[in-house]
């Protein structure tokens, strides 16, 4: 077991609690998406902690922050860790937030020892992992590995309208003073903790999770058109109800996507009706598909099938599907992965292989330089609530695993890339 302490236990829960401030709801959680005032000041908290260690703050076109303490070989590909601090509107204090506080604690830390790393080590803040303000998310990661176009991502609204071209803009304003790297740069090598989200740590009585990888993830935007007509005038057999059409593709999807097999998650989420009337019969009905399974052929046969089903189920309206997003299952880095292994059994954390069943922003640096995640426990498995909760403890723990990896990486020779990954996420668990 390790005896020395790599990390302040104190401070890092400390800096948790007190970005927990910003945003705060009544009922205990956080709400701070992307780019509001709320991230704004979170910002700038987060930066005034950064630059009191001696590191120097940077962002980039896309709005992620970066928290640089510089090693002897500034122009080596640098480490990077860290995570998200948006939220989603009744989310909690840790999703997210708990793997920038945990990152800027590793490398502060790694700062107060006094020697200098080999190459720089980089704290970073994603920018909209989350996607609820501006849809979908991760747009901060994906445009830093080249996954999605910038432009596209600056003419996304909110529901007010807002772009994110315009609230990119208005945060760089609030931060004159911090300097802006190019979109994209050569990684050496990614680290990010994460709560679980899930309640597979806790039911083991586990404190660390080895994340083996992330399933896969299709989302889609479907349209089903109708007509319009007067709830007491217009005969059942004139009307084209494009709720009455919603339901039965809905129930189509439902019975067979959502019986493929175990794994498969199949949700239909946000739905719109217009024009929402009581007495108007429904002319518009827009929804979206969350679909995930952690192997992609399974996935991929899924998601074509979604246009299908649709197309079958929706007379006498018409249909659109539109595909949005398309992450196929990926495995993190061997390496890392036994590293951080060691690294728990070394402080004397229990640990376990697991499969990551949300999205992280790690799955897009994964396919530009070798990435792993680590996972800690979060009370009763429950994420994106307001009661969501981890124990300082289990902060403590995934943190001071983190720091010890960051610290065998910050030291050595570059690792080369893992060969191609496998087709699947699938690991032991």
């Amino acid at each position: 077991m390790t005896s020395q302490p790599l990390i302040n236990a104190d401070r890092l829960w400390a800096r948790l609690m007190s970005l927990a401030e910003i945003g705060a709801t009544p009922a205990g959680g956080v709400n701070r998406q992307a780019l509001s005032d709320g991230e704004i000041a979170a910002w700038s908290r987060v930066i005034g902690w950064a630059v009191e260690a001696g590191l120097t703050p940077s962002t980039d076109p896309a709005g992620n922050l970066f928290l640089t303490l510089a090693g002897r070989d500034r122009l080596a590909p640098p480490l990077l860790l860290g995570s998200h601090i948006d939220s989603q509107p009744t989310g909690g204090k840790f999703d997210g937030a708990a793997g920038v506080m945990a990152a800027l604690e590793a490398v502060v830390s790694l700062a107060e020892q006094g020697e200098t790393a080999a190459r720089d080590v980089i704290v970073v803040a994603w920018m909209n992992e989350e996607g609820s303000r501006f849809a979908p998310g991760m747009m901060g990661s994906e445009a830093f590995t080249g996954e999605r176009d910038l432009d596209a991502i600056r003419a996304a609204r909110d529901a007010d309208g807002i772009t994110v071209g315009e609230a990119l803009d208005r945060l760089h304003q609030a931060f004159p003073d911090v300097s802006h790297k190019p979109l994209g740069f050569a990684v050496g090598a990614y680290l990010e903790l994460h709560i679980e989200q899930g309640p597979l740590l806790e039911a083991a009585g586990r404190t660390i999770g080895v994340v083996t990888g992330i399933q896969g993830k299709k989302t889609f935007q479907v349209v089903v058109e109708g007509g319009e007509g007067h709830a007491g005038t217009l005969a059942q057999s004139e009307r084209r109800d494009a709720l009455a059409a919603f339901a039965k593709v809905a129930s189509a999807l439902h019975a067979e996507i959502g019986t493929i097999d175990a794994d498969i998650k199949f949700t239909i989420g946000r739905v719109t009706v217009v024009p929402n009337a009581p007495s108007v019969v429904p002319s518009r009905v827009s929804f979206s598909i969350d679909l995930r399974h952690p192997d992609n052929a399974v996935l991929d046969a899924a998601g074509a099938r979604i246009k299908v089903l649709c197309d079958d189920n929706a007379s006498p309206c018409t249909v659109t599907v539109t595909p949005l997003v398309d992450a196929p299952s990926n495995a993190f880095d061997p390496r890392l992965r036994t590293s951080i292994a060691e690294a728990a059994r070394e402080q004397g954390h229990s640990a376990m292989d697991i499969l990551s069943a949300a999205g992280h922003d790690a799955r897009h640096l994964a396919k530009v330089c070798p990435a792993a995640m680590i996972f800690i426990p979060c009370h009763d498995g429950v994420s994106h609530v307001e009661h969501e909760w981890a124990e300082a403890a289990h902060v403590a723990a995934g943190a001071s695993v983190l720091a010890q990896v960051l610290r065998g990486l910050a030291f050595a020779p570059a690792i080369e890339p893992a060969e191609a990954g496998p087709e699947s996420a699938i690991g032991p668990s």
